[in-house]
């Protein structure tokens, strides 16, 4: 059976500004494996948490992020972070 999450993920260049900021922040708070809240993601992003909720929902739909609790971590993906 596929792995769905996987299978729904787009091209990063598929992805609005406001999500690849979301996303971007959401991966910086992740170096350490500390999953991200909406409040620091939005203050980090400098977004309105109404805007980073949508952008999780569709993060999070599409597999790039997986929630966990209140917080989020990052979904599978082929890169590493270096630092």
């Amino acid at each position: 059976m596929p792995d769905t999450h996987k299978d729904h993920l787009r091209d990063a260049q598929e992805m609005s500004a406001d999500e690849m900021r979301v996303y971007e922040v959401a991966a910086a708070l992740n170096v350490d494996q500390r999953p991200a809240t909406i409040k620091e993601i939005a203050a980090m992003a400098d977004l309105p948490e109404e805007t980073v909720r949508h952008c999780l929902d569709s993060l999070t739909h599409c597999g790039r992020l997986v929630p966990k609790g209140d917080t989020y971590l990052l979904g599978p993906h082929d890169w590493g972070v270096e630092h």
